[in-house]
């Protein structure tokens, strides 16, 4: 019987799969099968272990999640233009 190929890209939820650690374990999987790795949810929370990930497709943005994390942090992404970047300060570059 062949292999089915079903899956193209992988899905995380960091707070779901069982943190920064699990993230990186699915990573390596996905990477060992040629899959890229999506994130999901808690996109301020994701960001950092996602910039860790070599085969990362995208990190998907939930507005109601956005909004709710504006209210209770500091610093939170900003995508207004599109898209989002780690600052010349987060790479030690400042």
């Amino acid at each position: 019987m062949g292999r089915c190929e079903a899956v193209d890209c992988l899905q995380v939820d960091v707070t779901r799969c069982g943190g920064f650690g699990e993230w990186l374990r699915a990573a390596a999987v996905a990477a060992a099968r040629n899959r890229k790795i999506s994130g999901h949810c808690a996109q301020n929370l994701a960001a950092h272990v996602a910039l860790a990930t070599p085969n990362l497709r995208h990190l998907e943005w939930f507005h109601d999640h956005d909004r709710i994390e504006r209210m209770f942090f500091d610093g939170v992404l900003d995508p207004t233009v599109g898209g989002c970047a780690p600052s010349s300060r987060a790479r030690g570059t400042a």
